[in-house]
C-alpha cells in the first residue's frame, strides 16, 4: 500500500477551508491530522457541516502543532498571517500549499500595493497553476496557488499567447458567485443587497488584475462582477487574433496545450456554463472566432471553490507527490 501524507489545514473554517477538509477526508492519499483556525485564540470548535465527513475538532493556530504532526500544510488564512506562518512552516521542513493572495506576485513594488500587510520574504514560491507548472511542484517547498479569477483567465489565455496567436487589448469581463468573497460578511455580500442584482466591483482596483499580467506579462482590462450564485464564475475574455490566424489554429493551440490535462475541458463552439462546473474541479474552456474582423471571444467557467482554491491546491499536492494528478479529485 502506498504511504499516507499527513496534512494540516491552517484555516479550515472559512469556505476554502471546509472545501479542503471536504475534498482531503475523502483522498485516499493523505490524513488529515490536523485542522485549525486562522487565529491562535480562537477556541476549540467542530463543524456541524463536516459531520460524518471529518469529525475531528477545529483547533487554535500553532505552528509547533503543524510542524510535529503534519507533513504539508494549506493554509487558507489573512494573508498578514500566512506571511508568518508560511515561512516558519517551510524553515522547519513542512511543505506548504497557500492559498491566500501572500505569496503570488513576485514584484515587491506590486506585494507591497497589493498585499501591503505582509512583509517580503526570503523563500521563494512556485505559482501552483498546477497545468503550468508541474515540472515545478516536485521539488517545491512553498506553492502560492493561484486566485480564483487567474485561473480561469490564465488556462484560457496562456497557450495562445505563448503562441503569438493574440494581438493588441486583453479584455477580461469576470463574474463570481458570493462565496468567493470569503466567509466575512460585509454590506456587499449581505443576501438582501447581491439578491436579484449584479455589480461590478474593484474598477482598476482589484489584485488579481495584477496577478494576471504578472503571468501574461502584458497589461490586461479586468473588471469583476459579483453575481447572485454562492459558487462558480464566469469570465468572458475579449482578444483579437492575429489576421493569419484562424479558428481551427486556435483550437489545435488549446488541444496541443491540454492533451494531458486531466481537468480542462475544451468545448469549442459550445460555451460553458457555471452549472456544468460547480461542485468539480474542471475548468471549461469555449471560443468563437470572427474571421472577418480576427475578434475572438474566450469563455471559461470554473467552480472558485474547487478549480479556483481547494481542488486546484490538491491537484498540486498529487504531483508534487508524484501521485495520478486527478487523485481524490474524480
Amino acid at each position: 500500500m502506498p504511504r499516507t501524507i499527513p496534512i494540516g489545514i491552517a484555516g479550515a473554517t472559512g469556505y476554502a477551508g471546509q472545501e479542503l477538509m471536504r475534498l482531503a477526508a475523502r483522498h485516499p492519499a493523505v490524513q488529515v491530522t490536523t485542522a485549525m483556525a486562522s487565529g491562535g485564540a480562537d477556541g476549540v470548535r467542530t463543524l456541524p457541516v463536516l459531520a460524518r465527513v471529518w469529525d475531528g475538532d477545529i483547533t487554535p493556530l500553532s505552528v509547533d502543532r503543524l510542524v510535529a504532526e503534519t507533513e504539508a500544510v494549506f493554509m487558507t488564512l489573512p494573508d498578514s498571517v500566512a506571511a508568518e506562518v508560511g515561512p516558519a512552516l517551510v524553515a522547519r521542513g513542512v511543505r506548504v500549499f497557500d492559498l491566500s493572495g501572500t505569496f503570488r506576485l513576485r514584484d515587491p513594488a506590486q506585494r507591497r500595493r497589493w498585499y501591503p500587510a505582509t512583509p517580503g520574504f526570503v523563500e521563494p514560491a512556485v505559482y501552483g497553476l498546477t497545468e503550468h507548472c508541474r515540472a515545478a511542484l516536485p521539488a517545491a517547498r512553498l506553492i502560492a496557488c493561484p486566485g480564483c479569477y487567474p485561473t480561469a483567465a490564465l488556462l484560457a489565455l496562456r497557450p495562445l499567447i505563448d503562441a503569438g496567436l493574440l494581438e493588441g487589448d486583453v479584455i477580461i469581463d469576470a463574474k463570481s458567485g458570493i462565496s468567493g468573497a470569503g466567509k466575512k460578511p460585509s454590506e456587499r455580500t449581505h443576501f438582501s443587497e447581491c439578491h436579484g442584482s449584479v455589480a461590478a466591483y474593484g474598477v482598476f482596483a482589484h489584485r488579481h488584475g495584477a496577478e494576471i499580467e504578472q503571468e501574461l506579462q502584458r497589461t490586461v482590462t479586468f473588471t469583476p462582477h459579483l453575481v447572485p450564485l454562492d459558487r462558480g464564475l464566469l469570465e468572458t475574455i475579449y482578444v483579437r487574433a492575429r489576421r493569419d490566424v484562424n479558428e481551427a489554429t486556435v483550437t489545435t493551440v488549446l488541444e496541443q496545450a491540454y492533451a494531458d490535462a486531466p481537468f480542462v475541458r475544451l468545448t469549442g463552439g459550445t460555451l460553458p456554463e457555471i452549472k456544468h462546473v460547480a461542485h468539480t474541479n474542471f475548468c471549461d474552456i469555449g471560443w468563437k472566432h470572427d474571421p472577418s474582423s480576427g475578434r475572438l471571444i474566450l469563455v471559461t467557467c470554473l467552480d472558485n471553490l474547487v478549480k479556483g482554491a481547494a481542488g486546484q491546491a490538491l491537484q498540486n499536492l498529487n504531483v508534487a507527490y508524484g501521485l495520478d494528478e486527478a487523485t481524490g479529485l474524480l
